[in-house]
């Protein structure tokens, strides 16, 4: 095994009010990993009240930066530990996220479309499934090109609304001009492992869209969305096989906003079994 080089990208705290566990906990998890470190990246406060009930609110975000900095400062030395954010995208959100992206120097920024979500289902939901899956790959687009992310997570989310809708072959088209348009802009996007634990379960992205993605030389960061600390960097042996498979000899991860590469046998001699 060779020294610790990968990071975990995609993880949360209870202030999101679905996770468990404090960002000691998933570090604690990250070191027995094998990971160099890790970055927490909890769903960021919105305008509003939008999607009150699966995030912290404007004035938690204070306390938010307080538990990272307190699990930094508690495993300095030991595993790095990151302040992050993973940020909602929906059309006219752009202005706060600028501000609140701002009071915080952050480490890496996930854009995500989450189409589940009731206040983003009321606005964009018109009863045509396939309608909505191409508004999906729209926004997730232009997400990208708001220049507000790094990373694009669970690209595609949209898939588990409705899985009787999903049609890889009829919306493979929207699919290829959303990754056009992503591409031009440089932003990365995420191979979510937990994906294996949803209604259509396998990765996020599927293996048709990370072979896509590959040929427009778009970089994967990898994420395993933990919500409780057991989840940190779960089924990242798979994930990066299946990269390679799909033609991929590097994974990425974010630091100070700026995109870090390891590659994958590299990556893959680093990290230690939990079993």
């Amino acid at each position: 095994m060779s020294a610790p080089l990968l990071y975990e990208s995609h993880s949360h705290t209870p202030l999101c009010k679905h996770a468990v566990g404090m960002p000691t906990d998933y570090a604690a998890v990250a070191e027995a990993r094998g990971l160099r470190g890790i970055t927490l990246t909890c769903h960021c406060p919105l305008p509003d009240g939008f999607s009150a009930g699966v995030r912290m609110s404007p004035e938690q975000y204070e306390e938010y930066v307080a538990m990272v900095y307190e699990a930094r400062d508690e495993y300095a030395g030991r595993v790095d530990v990151r302040l992050g954010l993973e940020s909602d995208y929906y059309p006219g959100v752009e202005p706060w996220l600028e501000k609140l992206h701002a009071r915080y120097p952050l480490n890496h920024v996930l854009g995500s479309v989450h189409p589940q979500v009731p206040d983003y289902v009321a606005i964009y939901f018109n009863g045509d499934p396939f309608d909505y899956q191409q508004t999906y790959f729209d926004h997730l687009a232009l997400a990208a090109e708001s220049g507000l992310y790094d990373t694009l997570a669970h690209p595609d989310l949209i898939k588990n609304e409705s899985p009787e809708d999903w049609d890889l072959t009829r919306i493979l088209p929207y699919i290829q001009r959303s990754l056009d348009r992503i591409a031009a802009t440089g932003v990365a996007m995420e191979l979510n492992t937990s994906g294996r634990y949803k209604r259509i379960p396998e990765f996020n992205p599927n293996p048709t869209m990370l072979g896509l993605m590959r040929e427009r030389g778009i970089p994967v960061v990898l994420g395993a969305d933990a919500h409780q600390p057991e989840r940190v960097a779960e089924g990242y042996e798979d994930a990066m096989e299946t990269l390679q498979v799909a033609g991929y000899s590097d994974i990425s991860f974010f630091l100070d906003r700026k995109r870090q590469t390891v590659a994958i046998s590299d990556a893959l001699a680093s990290l230690k079994s939990l079993e």
